[in-house]
C-alpha cells in the first residue's frame, strides 16, 4: 500500500476503533497463482492479536489454508467522500487544486489457519450476532433459532483465525493539505447533514 507518513495510523486504539466498527474485510490471499478475494466480518480479539470469523466450508479459502503460503490481508474499509476543489480557499486565489478521496482504512496481515471445533463456532457466531444485534436494537439471539436449524447451519461453516502480524491505518484526511484548506475541508463536513461525512469528520483533528 502506498502508505505517505502524513497519512499513517499505528495507534492499536484508533485502529480497532475502526475494524469494529467497519467490520465487513475485504480478505485476500493467493490461490493456484490469483487472488482469492472475499468479503467477510471479521472481529479483533482484546488483545489485538488475532481476528476470527467463519466461513462456508466450500469455500476456497479452505484450500489457502493448505498451501505453504497461506498469508492473507484482510482490509477493513473505512468513512471515504469525494472531496471537491470548491472546499479549498486556493480555488479563488490560484485555481491550482484538484479533486481528491478522502478515506481510511485499517490493514491487517497474517497467517490463516481454521478452527474446526463445533462448540468454538457457536460461540463464536453467538457473540458475533449479539454484537450485531445491538445495532438494529434488537434482542434476537442464536437461541431463538430451533436447535436442529441451528445445528444444520453450524455443520456447514468453519471457524477462521488469522495470527495478527501487521496492522497498519492509512487515513487520508486532508493532513497533506495547507492549513486554510484543511480548515475549509473541515468546515465543510462540519455543516453537512451527510451521516459518511460526519464520520469521517470525526476521524480528524480539529483545526
Amino acid at each position: 500500500m502506498y502508505l505517505p507518513k502524513h497519512f499513517q495510523v499505528d495507534d492499536p486504539e484508533i485502529l480497532s476503533q475502526l475494524i469494529a466498527a467497519y467490520p465487513l474485510a475485504t480478505l485476500i490471499g493467493s490461490l493456484d497463482g490469483h487472488f482469492e478475494v472475499n468479503h467477510i466480518p471479521l472481529v479483533l480479539s482484546a488483545d489485538g492479536k488475532k481476528l476470527h470469523g467463519h466461513i462456508a466450508r466450500t469455500n476456497p479459502l479452505v484450500k489457502v489454508v493448505e498451501q505453504e503460503n497461506h498469508a492473507v490481508t484482510a482490509v477493513f474499509h473505512g468513512p471515504n467522500a469525494y472531496i471537491t476543489p470548491a472546499w479549498y480557499p486556493s480555488k479563488q486565489e490560484t485555481g491550482k487544486v484538484v479533486p481528491t478521496w478522502n478515506y481510511a482504512v485499517v490493514h491487517v496481515e497474517g497467517k490463516i489457519g481454521l478452527i474446526n471445533d463445533r462448540e468454538w463456532i457457536r460461540k463464536h457466531v453467538s457473540q458475533m450476532t449479539d454484537i450485531h444485534e445491538l445495532t438494529h436494537q434488537s434482542t434476537w439471539k442464536l437461541d431463538d433459532a430451533p436447535e436442529e436449524y441451528v445445528q444444520m447451519m453450524l455443520k456447514a461453516i468453519i471457524g477462521i483465525e488469522i495470527e495478527v502480524a501487521r496492522i497498519i491505518g492509512k487515513f487520508k484526511l486532508s493532513q497533506n493539505r495547507t492549513p486554510s484548506e484543511y480548515l475549509g475541508v473541515y468546515d465543510k463536513l462540519q455543516n453537512s447533514s451527510d451521516e459518511n461525512l460526519q464520520t469521517m469528520l470525526g476521524l480528524m483533528k480539529k483545526p
